[in-house]
């Protein structure tokens, strides 16, 4: 199916993202679900997701949205490096949000993300 799935200690299932979702980063793809495991891991009970925005420089840049309050790209960056986990996997920028958005199966709303990542990207490039 192209899901990616957790198990916990109880033996449930839990649906993480689809494999299908990389960024193309400097020529190097990047799974965008591995990325929003990482944040899963370093802000537990917290949801957390990634999308892309176009970059001129390396073509895509990863943007990570999250409900964690007090969330940082710095702890991000300390946690992924901790975890061995390659510098093109940190976002370029965390942004903490009040809801991020899920679908009524309660999977992740990929399409709202990329929308509410993008829609604030444009309002930057408007306002620069």
């Amino acid at each position: 199916t192209g899901d990616v799935v957790a198990v916990d200690d109880a033996g449930f299932i839990s649906i993480r993202g689809r494999a299908k979702r990389f960024a193309k980063i400097g020529g190097e793809m990047v799974s965008l679900a591995a990325v929003e495991a990482l944040a899963g891991e370093l802000w537990k009970g917290s949801l957390s997701a990634v999308a892309t925005v176009p970059d001129a420089r390396k073509g895509e840049k990863l943007i990570l949205i999250t409900e964690a309050s007090g969330a940082t790209r710095a702890d991000f960056l300390a946690f992924a490096k901790a975890n061995g986990a390659m510098d093109l996997m940190v976002p370029a920028e965390v942004r903490i949000v009040p809801k991020v958005p899920v679908l009524g199966s309660g999977k992740l709303d990929f399409a709202g993300v990329t929308r509410m990542v993008r829609g604030e990207e444009e309002l930057k490039v408007k306002a620069a």
